[in-house]
């Protein structure tokens, strides 16, 4: 009975771990599917308000959602791993600061907590303490001193969720004409287009309300609005060039 109750508490811990591991990238797969949905709609409501043919629509959307969702996840990455690197470079400057200018360092870290309001004796034994570690020092000055925070997330997990996140849902506004390619969809796929699309924008608009900390309908209206916006300008940009070209 205590092997399977702790069998089952050895379960929920890890589900738990893998939850909040992958938790921390929900922000990736936020932008990213709101990207996706955005400049793919666009792109299908520039072709339809453009009359372009349905094989046109299909093969500009899906090249659109490739190479963008491609170019997203690498921006992600080269950023991420910017930050990472930028970081990691500071830091070896602190350790061979510390290193080699340690009275300097001992008096910069004296300064910082000073000035947060320690005095006399009190200031004297947090200095003492911090500086008896070599990696807490560090730590005090990259954070005290630069003001860095190390990034604790995966660069290429960041560019990957990124691009997961960007063709999942920005092939949604494709569907239906994939669909009416393949066979024949029953209505007008338009309107079925923005219909599914207004679905994956209010569910990734939901999601973002737990990444951006605001109310559920505030983030919902906005990721709406958002792509309803662009997908009425690529329409009438499309519709206003068709007419030109065509006069």
């Amino acid at each position: 009975m205590n092997a399977l109750l702790e069998h089952e508490e050895n379960s929920i811990h890890n589900t738990n771990n893998w939850f909040h591991k992958y938790q921390d990238y929900l922000g990736e797969f936020v932008y990213g599917g709101i990207d996706g949905a955005v400049t793919t709609f666009a792109v299908v409501s520039g072709a339809v308000g453009a009359g372009l043919d349905k094989k046109i629509i299909i093969i500009l959307g899906f090249a659109n959602l490739l190479a963008d969702g491609f170019a997203m996840s690498v921006g992600a990455y080269l950023s991420s791993k910017s930050v990472k690197d930028n970081y990691n470079k500071h830091k070896a400057v602190e350790y061979w600061e510390v290193d080699h200018l340690p009275e300097s360092e001992r008096k910069e870290v004296e300064d910082i907590y000073r000035n947060k309001g320690f005095t006399g004796n009190l200031l004297q034994k947090v200095v003492d303490t911090i500086t008896a570690d070599k990696d807490r020092w560090v730590d005090v000055m990259m954070k005290d001193e630069l003001k860095m925070s190390e990034e604790t997330k995966s660069p290429f997990m960041m560019g990957f969720v990124t691009y997961i996140s960007f063709i999942s849902i920005g092939i949604i506004p494709l569907i239906i004409y994939v669909w009416d390619y393949i066979g024949t969809f029953p209505g007008n796929l338009f309107v079925w287009t923005s219909i599914f699309t207004s679905i994956a924008f209010i569910f990734i608009g939901f999601l973002k309300t737990y990444v951006t900390q605001t109310s559920k309908l505030k983030g919902i209206l906005e990721t709406l609005i958002l792509g309803i916006l662009a997908a009425m300008v690529s329409y009438f940009v499309g519709d206003i060039l068709e007419g030109i070209i065509s006069a």
